[in-house]
């Protein structure tokens, strides 16, 4: 696996009331209550917080852009399997008050066209009266804030259940964090364990502390450490995966963050939708991941390039996982002649603009490790490539429940 010219016609200075800062800062501390609440609610266990935040991720993970309800109403109604698909069952059940089954068996009855209408109005109108959808049915801030309260304290509580554990590079550093002892040997007064040294002298009868009873702290430091989470978020990814993806992205910077390391982040499509930088906010990345929506092809080559101009130039390991569920593989193919290729190893454009890339990435420092979810043989083999000339790994996933696992055993490998 991111300035002004005090001319004469540009502006003019204009005296601002006092009330004014004032209303704004009224407004701020409204908006900053608001948030409060909500993340109050949530840590509380509040299920009616809890539910409504589900069901906008839900939404979001499934590409929706709005909620509807005369829209909703008429895809149910006109072909439920294909509605089935686009909603899925959580945001069924959420807004017709029914169990998918339920509503499949029934959709064609008139009366109950009419009840699930008025559910579905009364749920959205819920979410209108908390301020997590507006007026024109969109999600606002509210809502995208309480939705990733709820994926952060899902993936948390699973995390703290599993233990995974914790990332250490093995090199002795004088301000490293005190990890065991070991015998003296030139070292700094400070880092006597003086506990450990009376135990020992005191253990082998010894009147007076000797030097071979003396027990140093062994320092060690963790290393820095900037990895950036390149999310494939093509439309291939809607749903489930993205969920799963979305959640082993709060997972790996949790961990990372809480280790004093940064994360960034590079959301592609067939374009680069959405980056951060290395950093060590954790709420800036979590609002990026649970805002992500699935749409359009894959470009691998676009993610590594600007993963190339993300990374600082400081000296530290870089680490790019790139998670996917398909690999570009399609397109006009190579000829022998251009590429001096044998027929049996010829690639295509797309192939081969990924593997040039991977190689600047890792001229460049970076090593790069493939995630792949159900991978075709094909986007397996140029996976192996990727990761060859990355000097990464590749992880092949086929249970879901377990990317968030793969991708901090990878982080620890570091």
């Amino acid at each position: 696996m991111v300035i002004f010219d005090r001319s004469e016609a540009d502006y003019e200075e204009v005296s601002v009331k006092s009330s004014e800062p004032i209303t704004e800062l009224a407004g701020k501390l409204k908006k900053e209550d608001e948030l409060d609440k909500l993340m109050s609610s949530v840590l509380e266990g509040d299920k009616q917080q809890i539910d409504d935040g589900k069901l906008i991720l839900e939404s979001i993970n499934q590409g929706l852009g709005s909620f509807t309800p005369d829209l909703i109403l008429k895809n149910l109604v006109n072909n439920y399997k294909l509605a089935n698909k686009m909603y899925g069952e959580v945001i069924i059940r959420r807004l017709t008050n029914y169990s998918p089954n339920y509503v499949e068996k029934n959709i064609n009855i008139p009366e109950f066209q009419r009840e699930i209408r008025k559910n579905i109005e009364k749920n959205v109108e819920s979410l209108k009266k908390k301020e997590l959808v507006s007026k024109d049915n969109l999600i606002t801030d509210n809502g995208l804030f309480l939705s990733s309260l709820v994926m952060y304290t899902e993936e948390l509580d699973k995390l703290i259940a599993k233990g995974f554990g914790e990332k250490r590079k093995k090199e002795r550093d004088a301000h490293g964090d005190k990890e065991d002892t070991r015998g003296f040997q030139k070292s700094r007064y400070k880092d006597i364990a003086v506990r450990r040294t009376i135990k020992t002298t005191i253990r082998r009868n010894h009147k007076e502390i000797l030097k071979e009873d003396i027990k140093i702290f062994d320092r060690r430091s963790k290393g820095k450490i900037s990895i950036i989470y390149g999310l494939d978020s093509s439309g291939s990814m809607k749903g489930d995966k993205l969920a799963t993806a979305k959640k082993a992205g709060v997972a790996l910077a949790f961990k990372a963050i809480q280790e004093r390391n940064r994360v960034g982040l590079i959301v592609f499509g067939s374009d680069i939708k959405n980056v951060v930088e290395p950093t060590n906010d954790f709420m800036s990345l979590l609002r990026s991941l649970t805002s992500i929506r699935a749409a359009m092809e894959t470009d691998i080559s676009k993610t590594i390039r600007k993963a190339i101009e993300l990374f600082p130039a400081r000296k530290e390991t870089k680490h790019l996982i790139l998670l996917t569920d398909a690999l570009p593989t399609k397109g006009k193919t190579l000829s022998s002649k251009a590429t001096g290729a044998p027929k049996d190893k010829l690639l295509s454009e797309p192939e081969e603009a990924t593997l040039k890339s991977a190689s600047l990435a890792r001229n460049a420092g970076i090593t790069i490790s493939v995630i792949g979810i159900k991978l075709d043989k094909k986007g397996e083999k140029l996976a192996k490539r990727i990761v060859e000339v990355g000097d990464g790994k590749l992880y092949r996933v086929k249970d879901l429940e377990k990317v968030d696992k793969v991708i901090l055993e990878d982080y620890y490998t570091l």
